[in-house]
């Protein structure tokens, strides 16, 4: 080993450290409990991912894939991390970049809220937009080799890079904060599909762990993974989402389908609804893709109440409404782009009113 491979082997060691050491000082997520129609007999759970230092669910995912770049040898002092996202991932990435003094470029379309280009650059990330949302992929790869960098590419690694095993990922720590619960072991535990990371973490752990819990992935319009889960071994194409973080114009290799036991689609509008409707009831300001989330779970949580059968669901917040302020908590900016959410509201609306999910 010559001296600058020394000097990089200690600089690797040193970023693994400052990354644990940024783990262990952090708090879990909280786990609240949600109201639901009165009379029911099912509990509803959500996992507050908004609390971490970065503001969502994939502050899980960028620490990491960080340490999963650093113990492969892909990422080593001075290097330009590259990654394609839609922001919620670029943002928590910029972070852990900044930690290590790395710089960050951060491939997004141009229709990404202003909130989450703010706090990228508020990390000292670059931003780099691209008019059509499928070219994110060549225009990171791109950009890392003409850098010399590393392209992060999410979409590849999350489903690996996190320890389904256990190691304190999102999975062991649902089911330790429901412990003491009455039904600790939930019926249904419901998420999106952004990169499929989440899902083959959570589908994994209740396998190797031989829970009865089943897995359902709600995904917004127009996304592949809904109908590549529906027919398997069939090409999947989708569009781009209007969705924020989840929902995909291909099928991506973190997606792993025969984990998932049922997926939902969920109109762009209900997602919308379904995250106002939730301020409404708790008080918890959540972006559209925790809406995603809860038309599923409403849905499940009635039929589940209809059949008889008690139980709990957890779901996750993914992060905060503050990140939409100008999009789609605007009415007007909604309306420019064919979103109404009132009808999916008056449903959600009778459902609170009946205890029955309307027909």
């Amino acid at each position: 080993m010559n001296i600058s491979q020394a000097q990089d082997r200690r600089w690797s060691e040193d970023a693994i450290r400052r990354i644990e050491a940024e783990s262990t000082r952090s708090a879990d997520t909280h786990l609240f409990q949600i109201p639901v129609p009165a009379g029911w007999s099912v509990k509803v759970y959500l996992k507050d991912e908004s609390t971490h230092r970065t503001g969502s669910l994939k502050h899980r995912l960028a620490r990491s894939l960080f340490l999963f770049g650093l113990v492969n040898g892909w990422i080593n002092r001075g290097m330009t991390i590259v990654e394609a996202s839609s922001g919620s991932t670029a943002v928590s990435e910029a972070y852990f970049a900044q930690l290590l003094d790395l710089p960050f470029v951060a491939v997004m379309p141009r229709t990404t809220s202003a909130e989450k280009i703010a706090l990228i650059e508020q990390y000292n990330g670059t931003c780099h937009f691209v008019d059509d949302p499928s070219q994110v992929y060549a225009a990171a790869e791109k950009i890392a080799r003409d850098t010399g960098g590393h392209y992060m590419d999410q979409f590849t690694y999350a489903e690996r890079a996190t320890d389904w095993r256990g190691n304190n990922n999102i999975a062991e720590s649902i089911y330790g904060q429901l412990a003491l619960e009455e039904n600790p072991v939930p019926e249904w535990i419901v998420v999106g599909a952004g990169t499929g990371g989440t899902s083959a973490t959570l589908g994994r752990y209740i396998r190797y762990h031989r829970h009865a819990t089943r897995l359902a992935v709600v995904d917004p319009e127009n996304s592949a993974f809904y109908p590549a889960w529906r027919t398997p071994g069939v090409p999947a194409a989708g569009g781009p989402s209007r969705i924020e973080g989840i929902g995909r114009p291909r099928l991506e290799p973190s997606f792993v389908p025969a984990v998932i036991d049922h997926m939902i689609q969920v109109p762009d509008a209900a997602s919308v609804a379904a995250a106002r409707h939730l301020r409404a009831i708790s008080g918890l300001h959540a972006g559209p893709s925790t809406g995603t989330n809860l038309w599923g779970v409403w849905q499940l949580a009635a039929q589940m109440e209809a059949e008889g059968r008690a139980g709990s669901i957890v779901s996750l917040m993914c992060d905060s409404g503050d990140r939409y302020a100008a999009s789609y908590g605007d009415d007007d900016w909604l309306a420019a782009r064919g979103l109404d959410p009132e009808p999916a509201s008056a449903a959600l609306a009778e459902l609170f009113a009946t205890g029955r999910w309307p027909v």
